[in-house]
């Protein structure tokens, strides 16, 4: 006989509101709904009555742990309307910043899926190593979490001292090489909660349309980074790491093989800074008639925005934003089907879900 367990919208794994029905037979999942939209905040229509600096205030609070992420991919898209072209700085800049955060999104992640595993010592030591990410991004910007960083044309703060911030990001891969990835790789904790468990198989991660690190974990080697490269990506060599299995092992995997590669990123990009301006001043900007999209490779995938302006308008017609959790949401339907039911709660936790992103 087959009953409904409901998880959510209020679940201790869940670290905001959404809801998913599983159908269940004994302990086994054979079926799972989801529902979205239990929190409406109206941030896209508040975006119509903002003018374009206050878009951007307004757009780096869809999300705290990808702030910058927002205002660099509405920034490239308000870019292409005014003609404004930020100087080869702050092109580096921003690739700083952008690794940075997705060290931080990645630690984070790390200490929460080390809690709904049971795995306490971990998360405190993942929630430390966050801690010093989060010196370095307030080193460079003054914030700890909304950066206030982008602008058009540029960056509103320059780094006055790359070697500093270069020490202070290879004590942190020191931390992970020597800490993180080898208890996530070779714990008998980790191996259990997460081998086998939750598998989402290539072909059916391609109909979902997942992007990110849950794409990748089963073998869809997309990254906006190397594929349609902004800032200076192009300028940097990297890796994009991609496993096969599709299971919370491969996508803890694939997290713990970037962090490697942002530290890689973070020393490129700080050893080949360029001198000179980082922003294209303070001169009068002008916005065309027109709709401009901008995508950009954050954390959990894929970030897309459209940006619409009128003639002789101070405000945006049309801000849209297409967040990576909004793609990989319906793939949790296909992960839990077959898994235990106490296993769920790790699972939809390893696609990194942001619900505040997605109920805009």
């Amino acid at each position: 006989m087959s009953y409904k367990i409901p998880m959510g919208p209020y679940h201790p794994a869940l670290e905001e509101p959404y809801k998913l029905d599983m159908i269940c037979e004994g302990e086994r999942v054979s079926d799972a709904k989801l529902h979205i939209g239990f929190n409406f905040r109206g941030i896209e229509h508040l975006a119509e009555t903002r003018n374009y600096i206050q878009v951007i205030a307004l757009m780096e609070r869809v999300c705290g742990i990808c702030s910058n992420i927002h205002t660099l991919t509405l920034c490239q898209a308000m870019e292409q309307l005014t003609g404004q072209e930020p100087p080869p700085r702050a092109l580096y800049i921003r690739v700083v910043m952008a690794e940075l955060e997705r060290l931080h999104s990645h630690v984070l992640w790390a200490g929460i899926a080390a809690k709904l595993m049971g795995f306490k010592t971990m998360f405190m030591t993942c929630f430390e190593i966050r801690e010093k990410v989060m010196d370095v991004l307030q080193a460079i910007s003054g914030n700890r979490v909304n950066y206030s960083m982008n602008r058009i044309g540029g960056v509103n703060r320059d780094i006055d001292d790359p070697l500093a911030v270069l020490a202070m990001v290879e004590q942190l891969e020191r931390e992970m090489v020597r800490t993180v990835i080898p208890i996530f790789t070779t714990s008998t904790t980790a191996r259990m909660r997460c081998a086998g468990i939750g598998v989402l198989t290539h072909e059916k991660a391609i109909s979902c349309g997942v992007v990110g690190p849950a794409a990748r974990a089963s073998g869809v080697p997309q990254d906006l980074r190397r594929a349609a490269p902004y800032a200076a990506y192009s300028e940097l060599e990297f890796d994009v790491p991609v496993e096969k299995d599709g299971d919370v092992r491969a996508r803890l995997l694939v997290r713990a093989l970037e962090i490697m590669e942002s530290c890689r990123i973070l020393r490129q990009a700080l050893a080949k800074m360029p001198s000179g301006e980082f922003h294209t001043g303070e001169g009068k900007i002008v916005f065309s008639t027109g709709t401009a999209t901008s995508r950009v490779e954050a954390p959990r995938g894929e970030v897309m925005y459209s940006v619409s302006w009128k003639e002789n308008s101070r405000n945006p017609s049309r801000v849209h934003v297409r967040t990576p959790t909004f793609a990989n949401m319906p793939a949790i339907r296909w992960m839990v089907i077959g898994a235990r039911l106490a296993d769920t709660p790790l699972i939809q936790a390893s696609i990194d879900p942001c619900y505040s992103c997605t109920d805009r």
